[in-house]
């Protein structure tokens, strides 16, 4: 029953714990910290985290085995257990993920080009700690620029969800999308964030007319 119970929820946990990980990431990215000067880095990484947990909890909803690129071997007598998974399992790849997500689930696999160039930032930062290129590129701003090309449509694509809605500040939708509007990102707005549009009038006005435009329109459609 307990296997029985794991394979119904994996997906769903995986889903959580990404957008857990997003929640961190936007909090890391989109703010200051006067006593820890590695959230920049650290964003990086959770964006990452999160994204991977996301593309797979979607292939995990066609089945839980199918984020497995090898599973452990068993005998007749043996079962596939969840601790055998954990111990002896493999997972896929980041670099293989677009191709296994548009076969398992004949869904495109959009802006891949964003997705792999991010995983090869990531890995910098995971396996050396550095910032490739670090006189002319920002931690924060390519884990926010990453956050809103890609995660921002898959989630609202798949599960009906919106990026600007995860994030760990309290005073979230005050706050973030004005630090994103300063960088001119585009963010899908969420009923729930536009009720806060007023905060952002001040930052908004001082952008392109074709990024108000844009902006301006998505908030009147999310209200």
């Amino acid at each position: 029953m307990d296997n029985i119970m794991f394979f119904d929820t994996i997906a769903y946990d995986m889903l959580s714990l990404g957008l857990g990980a997003l929640s961190h990431a936007n909090y890391h990215a989109g703010y200051n910290n006067d006593i820890n000067d590695k959230w920049a880095e650290l964003s990086v990484i959770q964006a990452a985290h999160a994204a991977e947990l996301l593309v797979k909890a979607r292939i995990a909803k066609e089945h839980p085995l199918l984020i497995f690129s090898n599973l452990p071997s068993i005998s007749n007598q043996d079962t596939l257990s969840i601790d055998k998974l954990a111990e002896e399992g493999r997972t896929i790849e980041w670099a293989e993920l677009p191709k296994v997500f548009k076969a398992i689930t004949n869904c495109n696999f959009e802006n891949a080009d964003v997705f792999r160039t991010f995983g090869r930032l990531r890995n910098s930062v995971q396996h050396f700690g550095i910032i490739p290129n670090r006189t002319t590129t920002s931690a924060s701003l390519e884990t926010l620029r990453f956050i809103y090309s890609f995660i921002d449509p898959f989630i609202k694509e798949h599960w009906g969800l919106y990026a600007i809605d995860f994030d760990e500040d309290i005073d979230s939708y005050e706050h973030l999308p004005i630090t994103l509007i300063g960088y001119e990102i585009e963010f899908l707005v969420s009923p729930e964030a536009a009720e806060f549009a007023a905060y952002w009038e001040e930052e908004l006005v001082n952008c392109s007319k074709e990024y108000q435009f844009i902006m301006r329109k998505r908030i009147r459609d999310a209200l």
